[in-house]
């Protein structure tokens, strides 16, 4: 394996990276003010509130962090590049709808703070296995590629994955501090 101390300099930018936003005061596109967000957000302790669950509206190309029923914020999401419809098989560049769990973090990916998504469970394994095709797998939460081949501004505005579920890298640091392994993610049409 090749030597890449660019490597060890990315991960400590990013582990800065996490502490500022740990530290700094909360912002998001949603319609909370930002005093709003941040007390929502921290806890009695002063830390962070962490989310309970994560929804994610397809059609409105929404994430929303909720804690108690409660939305915590709301973030614009990239779907995969065919986003109607359930996935069905490895390749059709569909997004999943269903019920989930945020099973891994890799802070490593080629996409910036990738966590991933409990795709295929069992009732996905049996629909395939029925059309007699390969589910697929690897559908990830995640940032912008750390190596863009495209405009920040189609990022931000196409649904360009290939199946998976994209924010911005500054939502994702949120949603990486307030989403905790095993945090279930319901994915709805």
């Amino acid at each position: 394996m090749r030597n890449r101390p660019w490597r060890s300099l990315f991960l400590s930018a990013s582990t800065l990276l996490l502490a500022a936003a740990y530290c700094a005061p909360v912002q998001s596109d949603d319609a909370l003010s930002t005093s709003d967000n941040a007390a929502l957000t921290r806890g009695l302790g002063g830390g962070v509130l962490m989310a309970d669950r994560i929804l994610v509206q397809k059609s409105e190309r929404r994430l929303y962090l909720l804690r108690e029923g409660q939305v915590l914020h709301s973030y614009r999401v990239a779907l995969g590049l065919r986003p109607q419809g359930h996935k069905q098989q490895e390749g059709d560049y569909r997004t999943p709808e269903g019920e989930y769990k945020l099973i891994r973090r890799n802070p490593r990916s080629d996409f910036f703070l990738s966590m991933e998504i409990s795709y295929p469970n069992n009732a996905d394994l049996a629909h395939a296995q029925r059309l007699g095709v390969r589910p697929g797998g690897a559908i990830m939460l995640h940032g912008w590629p750390n190596v863009p081949h495209k405009t920040s501004d189609y990022y931000r505005t196409a649904d360009w994955t290939d199946g998976c579920i994209a924010v911005s890298n500054s939502d994702m640091v949120e949603i990486w501090l307030m989403t905790p392994i095993e945090t279930p993610i319901e994915i709805r049409p």
